[in-house]
């Protein structure tokens, strides 16, 4: 396999270009017979990893309830949950790489546990069988260290920046679950795996539970109708502190990398853009961008899922005035899980050091890449 690094759209612009957002981006050629297996297609991590495996040239096939938006790659429909569904969808399919990007929030940490971790295991147990399976890569995130939503932030936590190698915290938590049927599979069926424990994920995805700029864009559109400004709805201590996010694009070149990278074998990761920011400085460049006046936060963090209630007739409005694509508000922003990104009452940041070590050398400046997503949204006139 060879990894060799091409003028791309982005790199290209990026080498002539001072305001580009990223390093140019590698061409992650597929190995001999290569068939990837994206799980979650469609999500906001699964939707950009298969744009990238295709634009490399990999046979790519997504799993995923709706077709992946774009048509070269093949598609099968499954119901995770479902173990007979899995082996009805995935019979003799035989991927090579199999990357897992699929989670579905529970009411209680048990039940996403039981949900989330049955589907690993279950995908797996199908396909392990089959003899194909080279690698798995698996995409987590930050709880691994901050704790799931029951206990998000409770007790004692890592200090930052957290590292790869720390403790396992001593509460139940489903990516636990999931990496350690990931560890069973690969033991079982002896394959290589890699975990990515993302941030904050920054990418295109309609109708995702993990979406600050789309939440962000829809947010400032009902605010500017309203004749309000954008107030920062979050704590005083992200507003203050610095944090990091995860570009979609640079997530699903680093599950690339780790599939095709041996050295990377059997590790896991933290992936984020490799700058921090401090929202008191961009917030009033987005707030800009999009037309809104800024104000900084209040005493307390004013939810967005508090402040929106009852907001989607507003939502009608902008869509009739715009021409909209996407009239169910609910589809386009996901006020929970922006409001607990912005409303943590500590700093938090990851440390790469173990992939810099290895050789990754992937970046992205997340002030500008924020900004071209949120135009790219407008572009498709999903926000106003």
């Amino acid at each position: 396999m060879t990894t060799t690094t091409t003028p791309s759209d982005l790199g290209a612009r990026w080498a002539g270009d001072p305001g580009a957002d990223r390093a140019p981006t590698p061409v992650r050629t597929p190995p001999e017979g290569a068939h990837a297996l994206v799980v979650g297609a469609t999500g906001i991590t699964g939707s950009a990893l298969v744009r990238q495996l295709l634009d490399a040239g990999w046979r790519t096939t997504g799993l995923s309830r709706r077709r992946p938006a774009d048509d070269r790659a093949a598609h099968v429909a499954a119901d995770l949950t479902s173990r007979a569904s899995l082996e009805e969808a995935l019979a003799d399919l035989r991927p090579t790489h199999v990357f897992v990007g699929a989670w579905a929030r529970q009411d209680t940490e048990a039940e996403n546990i039981r949900v989330n971790g049955g589907m690993v295991r279950d995908l797996l147990a199908v396909l392990g069988p089959q003899g194909s399976v080279r690698h798995v890569a698996l995409v987590t995130g930050l709880k691994h260290y901050l704790g799931p939503f029951e206990a998000y932030g409770q007790g004692e936590m890592p200090d930052t920046p957290f590292l790869e190698d720390a403790e396992r915290l001593p509460v139940d938590n489903f990516y636990y679950a999931q990496e350690d049927e990931l560890f069973a599979a690969a033991d079982a069926h002896e394959f290589t795996w890699s975990v990515h424990r993302s941030h904050t994920v920054v990418g295109h995805a309609v109708g995702n539970a993990m979406n600050m700029a789309a939440t962000l864009g829809a947010y400032a559109g009902i605010q500017r109708r309203l004749g309000r400004p954008f107030v920062f709805p979050g704590s005083r201590a992200q507003w203050d502190g610095v944090v990091d996010v995860t570009d979609a694009d640079l997530l699903a070149d680093h599950q690339l990398w780790a599939a095709t990278t041996p050295a990377a074998a059997d590790t896991a990761f933290n992936v984020v853009d490799g700058d921090v920011v401090r929202w008191r400085r961009l917030w009033p460049r987005l707030a800009e961008h999009l037309g809104v006046e800024p104000q900084g936060p209040r005493d307390e963090p004013q939810p967005l899922e508090e402040q929106m209630a009852g907001a989607e007739g507003v939502w009608a409005d902008l869509v009739a005035e715009h021409g909209l694509a996407e009239p169910d508000l609910a589809r386009v922003a996901s006020w929970w899980h922006t409001d607990a990104d912005l409303g943590r009452p500590f700093e938090v940041v990851a440390d790469m050091t173990r992939s810099r070590l290895l050789g990754y050398t992937g970046w992205v400046s997340t002030e500008r890449a924020l900004l071209r997503q949120v135009d790219a949204y407008r572009a498709e006139r999903l926000v106003p």
